[in-house]
């Protein structure tokens, strides 16, 4: 089961992953493309050319996980616009992302935030 937190980063690829790649193609990508560490603790998504298959990738105590969703119908929302390889998502993009909602936002409110 996928477990979200509050503390668990989550990155999204912006860019299209070829969906044979599983624990170590993607954690080699998160080190190539995305220059992040894949032990550090965040939630890696990664989203197929077509957008109909999502995979993601996180470490826990004792090793990596993955999980995956494959779509019947529709596809599901792209960030390809961005010149950026990543993009940081909260969780509410993350279940918005799930649930078919599309991630374009034109103004982010502003929003308190405790310094860490």
């Amino acid at each position: 089961m996928l477990a979200l937190n509050g503390s668990r980063r989550i990155w999204l690829c912006t860019q299209a992953t070829d969906m044979r790649r599983s624990f170590d193609g993607l954690a080699a990508q998160v080190k190539q493309l995305l220059a992040e560490e894949p032990h550090g603790g965040a939630l890696f998504v990664f989203i197929n050319r077509r957008q109909t298959q999502m995979k993601c990738l996180y470490f826990e105590a004792g090793g990596y996980c993955l999980w995956s969703k494959r779509l019947e119908q529709g596809r599901f929302a792209s960030a390809r616009q961005s010149q950026q390889m990543k993009k940081e998502l909260s969780q509410t993009e993350f279940i918005s992302l799930l649930e078919g909602l599309d991630l374009l936002i034109t103004k982010q409110r502003k929003r308190y935030k405790i310094a860490a």
